[in-house]
Formats: C-alpha cells, structure tokens, sequence
C-alpha cells in the first residue's frame, strides 16, 4: 500500500473513534421529569392595596417625550404615571362614573397636582370612556 493512501487511512480510522469516543467532560443527561399539566386558565389576580380617588389624563403634548421610565410615551398605550409606586408595577383602575376598568402599567412619575392620585394616558382614559371628563373618579388596585 502507497504511503499516502494509508495515511489517509489511519486519520480516518482516528476521527472516526474520536467521534465515537464519549468526552470525559460531558454530563449524563437528566433524569427523566414526569409531565406537567398545563393550567386550565390563570386565577384572577388580586389586589395588593385599594385606593380611591380622582384620576386625570394627558394625551398628545407628551406622546413620544421619554418617561420617567426611560420609554417614550405613548398616548395610545395602557400605561400610567403615579408618584409612589414602582415603575414596571401593573395596577387595575375602575372608572367609579361608570364602573368600567382597565389594566395599566405604571412608566412615568406624576400626577403633578396634590389632588389626584394618578395620571392615565389618553388610551387608558379612552378605555375607560373618560376621555371628555378630563379628571374622574377611580378606584386603583395594584396587581404586582
């Protein structure tokens, strides 16, 4: 046998039982888990804390100037402003006018003025038919 062939030979000889060869590195895979059902429908979420008061509203001179977030605002976007409470933190507001509710997520810091509690975007006082009013009645219930 020539040289070469038989070189070529050996080195495939060698990569095939290299590739064969189990690293010394690896882990043994993991123990098989038994199956998890999936959950039928998520529980409702309930409130952390309760608070009433009135809301307001703002809307187009703000959409696309940074929050306190970091984000730009979005007037269409359900999202809120509120002094306290962590940004990121998803609060449920009911409209007290009319009872309907909406679910936001706090990205900005105000209301300005002491007599309100929180500042909705135009999106979220239009999801809850407040849009004409201007400042309203809530109740806010913070999720998380």
């Amino acid at each position: 046998m020539e040289p070469i062939p038989r070189l070529a030979a050996a080195l495939s000889l060698a990569l095939l039982v290299a590739a064969c060869a189990r690293n010394r590195h690896e882990t043994a895979a993991p123990p098989p888990t038994a199956p998890v059902a999936p959950a039928a429908v998520a529980p409702p979420r309930e409130p952390r804390a309760v608070v009433t008061g009135t809301a307001s509203w703002y809307g187009r001179p703000h959409h696309g100037r940074a929050t306190a977030s970091g984000e730009p605002f979005d007037m269409n976007a359900l999202t809120a402003a509120h002094r306290t409470l962590p940004l990121g933190t998803r609060v449920r507001v009911t409209n007290l006018g009319n009872g309907r509710v909406v679910e936001v997520r706090i990205n900005d810091r105000g209301p300005t003025r002491a007599d309100r509690i929180i500042d909705l975007s135009y999106g979220a006082a239009r999801a809850l038919g407040a849009v004409g009013e201007g400042v309203f009645p809530v109740r806010i219930s913070v999720l998380e």
